[in-house]
């Protein structure tokens, strides 16, 4: 019969090779960002949320605070340094001010965790202690790393277009959730189940309001790409002389004229 134990540990992989998944899945959104220069409406909560949910996921699995975690510290480890990339890339391509901002957020979230780390290993003398109060903290910060999408999927129900709420995101968080959840279930760890099953909840919602506004979205830039066709004028310099064109309705080339 196969133990708990052994169990516990395939689904951990599986969850690795998830989580794994779920922070690369932004990939495509970053490699759109830096072809285009700029964040546009992107938010940069959930990869800030992310980070610092692994910043302490990484502290509770460290064999000084919580023994026999390495899935727990391999995992978090890999996305603290993915997460990273995106927060850097993000600070590249954003403004002056929302620039600052997200600098400021990710020196903050990098002293928090310093200063928790040295208050819990110095003050902090079992392995209970330490895990209970590193565990309490990433109930509340993983819960803030599922909460965080919350304010696109407000901007998704207002514009009623999924564009700026990556899919393979969501699917990916609610992948992860699931798996997370069925780990610490098997031989039940309270700190990993809360914010993994909350999560799954709000990942799950996430997709509800993907397949409910995906037509509309593609409506919409289906629009915005006819208006901006029909809308176009070119004005073409040629020498000495000005010619102006404009697209037609039946989509053949524009008729030159000379002015």
């Amino acid at each position: 019969m196969v133990s708990a134990d052994a169990i516990r540990t395939v689904v951990g992989i599986v969850g690795n090779i998830i989580a794994l998944s779920l922070f690369l899945s932004p990939v495509p959104t970053f490699t759109q960002i830096w072809k285009k220069g700029s964040v546009e409406q992107f938010s940069p909560a959930p990869y800030l949320a992310t980070l610092l949910n692994c910043l302490f996921w990484v502290l509770y699995g460290l064999p000084m605070v919580h023994p026999h975690s390495m899935l727990v510290l391999t995992i978090n480890g890999t996305g603290l340094v993915i997460e990273l990339a995106y927060v850097l890339l993000f600070i590249l391509n954003s403004d002056g001010k929302k620039r600052l901002r997200v600098l400021v957020i990710l020196v903050a979230e990098f002293i928090f965790v310093g200063i928790v780390a040295l208050l819990v290993i110095n003050l902090a003398h079992t392995y209970e202690q330490r895990s209970l109060i590193v565990g309490c903290i990433c109930v509340v910060f993983g819960t803030g790393m599922y909460v965080a999408p919350l304010a696109v999927m407000k901007l998704v129900i207002t514009t009623r277009s999924v564009e700026y709420m990556p899919f393979f995101l969501s699917f990916a968080s609610f992948a992860n959730g699931i798996c997370w959840t069925t780990y610490a279930l098997i031989k039940f760890d309270l700190f990993i189940t809360i914010p993994n099953s909350i999560g799954t909840v709000l990942a799950l919602a996430q997709l509800i309001l993907y397949a409910t506004f995906y037509k509309s979205t593609q409506r919409q830039l289906a629009e915005r790409k006819r208006k901006g066709e029909l809308g176009m004028a070119e004005v073409v310099v040629v020498g000495d002389t000005k010619k102006v064109g404009s697209v037609p309705h039946n989509g053949h080339a524009p008729e030159i004229r000379e002015m």
